[in-house]
This record gives C-alpha cells, structure tokens and sequence, in this order.
C-alpha cells in the first residue's frame, strides 16, 4: 500500500555520511519524538531533482525551522558518497538539510513508494513526494502525480500546509 497520510513510517536502516565515512542510522531514530520533513526523488543528479526539488528545500529550510521542524531529510535510492557529493555540490549539506541513502530500496518499497523505468536507468527508485513526518506518524503527505514534475512535493507547497 502506497504512503498515506497517518500511516506510521516503517523503521528501516539507511546510511548518511559522517565524518569518518558511512554511518548506518535507523530512519526511527531520527524521527522518534521530533518533527521531521522528509522529501523523496528519484535520483541524486537527475534533472528535476537537482533543478527544482532540492532547491525548493533550500530556499525553505529556515522557514521550516521557524514553524518548529526539527530537521529535513533528503532519501534516494543511491549510495551515500553520491548523496553526500550532491549535497556538498547543490549547497543542501550548508543549508542543514540531511542527505540520506535508501541504497538498497528497502524504506522506499516498504512504504510502498517505488517504481522502475528501466529503459531510463531507473531500477527500484523512489516515487517524488515531500512529507512531514511528527513521532514518526505520516501527518502532511504531498506526493507528486507524475514523473519529472516537482509542484506539489517542492518546499514552498509544503511548507503552505503548515499551520
């Protein structure tokens, strides 16, 4: 069953670069007892990712802080030294947002957000959303109805959803 709003996220090991590498991290204990926007992307590098997704959150990061998010986190299906190498390269690392590796697609399959277009090189990749996630419980959930579009799942739209 796709992600939904209300749903309680799945825990799942992920992998965020630290300062000696690779680190495993529970996806729960980043989000246990805090406030937490989680935006998703099919891919590190890819056009409308790189163009319009990951700068939307940049732009918002500090208005997110203000309305009480405890920290934002970038998932894609890719390795962490990619996501760290973008993050570094956008400027989303500076801005505090979290880039986080989903390498082998388990979180982005077990809530049910996967799809594949393998004659574009997309194997098990995460459908684009943005949500905001409080206690570990799917409160906001803006999901993005069609491939290469970043309307509804970019930072200002969610960012309009909070009260």
């Amino acid at each position: 069953m796709p992600l939904q709003t209300g749903q309680t996220l799945p825990d799942a090991t992920v992998l965020i670069m630290g300062g000696d590498g690779p680190e495993q991290v529970q996806l729960q204990d980043l989000l246990k007892g805090r406030k937490v926007v989680l935006f998703a992307l099919p891919g590190a590098y890819t056009g409308t990712c790189t163009t319009a997704h990951v700068p939307s959150f940049i732009r918002t990061a500090k208005a997110f802080a203000d309305k009480g998010v405890d920290q934002i986190l970038c998932l894609s299906v890719n390795d962490p030294f990619v996501m760290a190498a973008w993050g570094a390269s956008t400027g989303a690392s500076d801005a505090g947002i979290t880039m986080v590796a989903d390498t082998q697609a388990a979180f982005t399959k077990a809530v049910g957000m996967d799809f594949s277009v393998p004659e574009r090189g997309f194997i098990d990749r995460s459908k684009r959303y943005a949500a905001l996630i409080e206690d570990g419980v799917v409160t906001i959930l803006n999901e993005e109805p069609a491939g290469g579009e970043c309307d509804i799942s970019g930072g200002e739209a969610l960012l309009a959803r909070l009260d």
